[in-house]
């Protein structure tokens, strides 16, 4: 009987060994985590944009969300995150912090307040001339472009005082 039992149990941890570890292999862990798109909007029709001072970024107005334009794609932030797209229209992709451009997470606290009777910038303009642009800092020759106070007053003031929108120099057409 001792023969017996010292003969079974090697072959009986073999079988428990060769049961239990390839199963144990076999186990593996799925994490999806799902980041929830931000909810659709659609322009009726190409937006016109105006360029957020000290910056290359490209806000849409008036249309109570944030949306951007930069570099050549369009982000649009959205519960703590950041999306971009190819189009204003979408569709909307989650764009990780390390990806999101340092020219949006650094925006001027006061972008929302685009100065009155700032230039605007139809789509079909900003779509044709934003490299060109960018490329020959064209916006820093711009009175105002730097966003300092006593810019922003000046316009402001010139804007109160009756002066004609097309008169303020912004001839981009």
């Amino acid at each position: 009987m001792a023969l017996l039992r010292r003969c079974l149990m090697p072959i009986g941890l073999l079988f428990m060994f060769l049961i239990v570890f390839p199963l144990a292999g076999v186990a593996q862990v799925s994490l999806a985590i799902h980041i929830g798109s931000p909810p659709p909007y659609r322009f009726a029709a190409p937006p016109e944009v105006a360029v957020i001072p000290g910056t290359y970024v490209y806000a849409v107005p008036d249309i109570g969300m944030d949306v951007f334009f930069y570099s050549g794609d369009w982000y649009r932030p959205y519960e703590g995150r950041w999306f971009r797209a190819r189009s204003y229209n979408g569709p909307w992709a989650y764009c990780p912090d390390p990806r999101v451009p340092r020219a949006l997470v650094e925006l001027p606290q006061e972008f929302h307040r685009i100065p009155p009777g700032r230039h605007r910038i139809p789509y079909g303009q900003l779509k044709k001339n934003w490299a060109g642009w960018e490329r020959d800092r064209d916006w820093e020759k711009e009175r105002g472009w730097h966003g300092r106070p006593e810019e922003r007053r000046e316009e402001g003031r010139e804007h109160f005082e009756g002066r004609p929108e097309g008169e303020h120099g912004h001839d981009r057409g």
